[in-house]
């Protein structure tokens, strides 16, 4: 049964009605988002799968239509652009019914349309002065590294994830060895003590 996600981080709205957004993904469960596209529109979906598992998710992208247009099983990250072919209401699902234990958290940005102008530029027909062709080369380069932040802390979650899960298991293995070791010891000290002990005689009547 499908359900509608929540948000637990952020959500950001720009300029291309585009949705950036972090949400937890159960075990066993199914998270879908609605997003109403009008025909000929740039849309483009990127997801990775921060924590959880072995990292992966199934990831379905229907039309209005109910006709499947992307599709992929138990993928990390992945990214696709596509325009559609009608005005209506696109569905995009993450699934983590495969997993019956492990909990993930899914990163999803969700672009709708081209990046609009900056306000001013592009309301004239004559050419863009010096300081507009600057402003627009910053705006793009200020759009390019807040890209790279996003990947990066996403890159940084999931390597600091992957650390602690690598250090539990290291402690919980010297805890089994600190354990095997000392059962040994007491073993041996047992065995032995038996070696240098008297017995007594029996009595043969």
């Amino acid at each position: 049964m499908d359900s509608y996600s929540y948000l637990f981080f952020f959500v950001l709205i720009t300029y291309t009605s585009a949705t950036e957004l972090t949400f937890e993904l159960p075990d066993s469960a199914k998270e879908c988002f609605h997003q109403e596209i009008k025909k000929n529109t740039s849309v483009t979906l990127e997801f990775q799968v921060v924590t959880g598992g072995q990292y992966d998710v199934d990831v379905t992208l229907q039309d209005p239509k109910g006709q499947i247009i992307y599709q992929q099983i138990k993928m990390q990250f992945d990214s696709h652009v596509f325009t559609t072919e009608q005005t209506g209401v696109y569905v995009v699902c993450f699934s983590n019914e495969f997993s019956t234990f492990s909990h993930k958290l899914v990163y999803m940005d969700f672009q709708v349309g081209d990046e609009q102008p900056l306000p001013g530029l592009g309301e004239h027909v004559t050419v863009m002065t010096q300081m507009e062709s600057s402003a627009h080369d910053i705006h793009k380069a200020l759009s390019t590294i807040l890209d790279f932040q996003t990947h990066h802390r996403l890159r940084e979650a999931q390597g600091r994830k992957r650390a602690e899960d690598l250090n539990e298991r290291v402690l919980w293995w010297s805890i089994m060895e600190s354990v095997a070791i000392i059962t040994i010891a007491v073993g041996q000290v047992f065995v032995l003590k038996n070696f240098f002990t008297e017995r007594k005689p029996f009595n043969v009547k």
